[in-house]
């Protein structure tokens, strides 16, 4: 995808999710997300948006360590929403108003520092979207394009980096299958680490599905119930238990 299409996504899906958020109590129990609240999701994406719009409003080269530094005042229950809207909007402002050559600080490769931004925010406010939805009724699907994309992301960019954690003594194998976009990836974890590859190597487990239901089942939003697994499907429950992805 390219820049602007991502850009046009941090729009679609933040929209979203401020409408789900208004389906709910800000006390509602995010069940995709042990622990958090809705209110506890509205002031982790609106301070991530306000993070994230920092370093390319301001072209920062180190990371910003502290989201007090970006947040003047946290909202209390009364204009959390507004508040949430008004980071999202600037951050769309921002990424839209950018230079194509700026310099900032980026933490996963990409062609860009804008690049880099504008895929991480579709992305997180993509998934966080989905949370969002869960508390109050079925996921929106998401475009196939935009969650093919969200997966490349999460397999070759994140899990691939030492710090992702992963290990596995003895391999194993994950082979997914995105019906709707003739992509797939192969991801082989063993004792030294990781390796994801895309030229439809076979797994010792296959899911085979729509990108969307990868994307979610791949981020820890939805279970395989109701996709096509082949081979052992117990593996995918050590993913569960195995993948947690953070930015650091």
């Amino acid at each position: 995808m390219d820049i602007a299409d991502l850009i046009d996504a941090i729009e679609e899906q933040g929209t979203l999710l401020a409408e789900a958020a208004t389906r709910c109590h800000l006390n509602t129990s995010v069940p995709t997300c042990p622990g958090w609240s809705m209110r506890d999701l509205l002031q982790h994406i609106g301070g991530v948006h306000r993070w994230a719009a920092a370093h390319v409003a301001q072209q920062r080269p180190e990371v910003i360590g502290d989201l007090d530094e970006v947040v003047e005042r946290w909202p209390g229950d009364a204009a959390l929403i507004n508040w949430y809207r008004d980071g999202h909007a600037a951050l769309v402002r921002t990424l839209r108003q950018a230079d194509p050559d700026v310099a900032c600080f980026t933490f996963l490769p990409a062609p860009s520092p804008l690049a880099f931004w504008a895929r991480r925010q579709a992305h997180e406010t993509g998934i966080h979207r989905a949370d969002a939805e869960c508390c109050s009724g079925p996921i929106t699907p998401f475009a196939p394009s935009l969650a093919a994309d969200g997966i490349d992301e999460l397999l070759l960019r994140f899990l691939v980096r030492p710090q992702s954690g992963l290990r596995s003594d003895p391999p194993w194998s994950l082979h997914v299958t995105a019906t709707d976009v003739g992509a797939e990836w192969t991801v082989f974890a063993d004792a030294l680490g990781v390796v994801v590859r895309t030229e439809g190597e076979s797994g010792d487990v296959t899911v085979s599905a729509p990108a969307s239901d990868l994307y979610l089942l791949l981020w820890n939003r939805r279970t395989a119930e109701g996709l096509a697994v082949a081979g052992d499907a117990g593996l995918l429950d050590r993913w569960r238990d195995s993948v947690r992805i953070r930015w650091t």
